[in-house]
This record gives structure tokens, sequence and C-alpha cells, in this order.
């Protein structure tokens, strides 16, 4: 898994990432039917190509690389991998 979303997005769901994604690896996006459920957005950890686009856009700062992901939020791969079955 190379980019995870962590607990900054909760609440937000901003889709800056969605947009910014050339895989489009980062769900659910608004159009789709569990996008009011979702309580945030989730990375694809098969899908994603390491690019690191999501990153700078993201405005609460939510989006971290596995291996920078903090202490406290380090449930949140397997909530990210969870969603997609994986």
């Amino acid at each position: 898994m190379a980019y995870v979303i962590a607990e900054p997005c909760i609440g937000t769901k901003d889709t800056a990432c969605v947009d910014a994604c050339p895989v489009d690896c980062i769900h659910p996006k608004k159009d789709e039917p569990n996008f009011e459920k979702e309580d945030m957005l989730y990375i694809d950890p098969v899908e994603c190509i390491d690019c690191g686009a999501c990153v700078p856009v993201c405005p609460v700062s939510a989006i971290f690389t596995i291996d920078d992901l903090p202490e406290k939020w380090t449930d949140f791969g397997p909530r990210n991998a969870k969603f997609f079955g994986r």
C-alpha cells in the first residue's frame, strides 16, 4: 500500500484528491451510491501507483505514505484496504 487516507478526512471528504488521482483509485466518489454513508475517502492499496498526486491537494493533510502514517492512525492502513475488500 503506497498511500493511506487517515483521520483528518473524517467528516471532510473533500474530493480534490479524487480529481488529482491519475489512476482513479480514491473512492467513494460523489456520484457513487455509498458516498453519503461513508464518513471518509479511501485509497485502493492495489490500484495506487504511488505517484503522490493526491497529497498536495488534500486540504486537511489526511494522506500519508504507509511509512509516514502517524502511529496514532496506524489502523487507517487496514481500514483503507478493508473498504476495497483487500
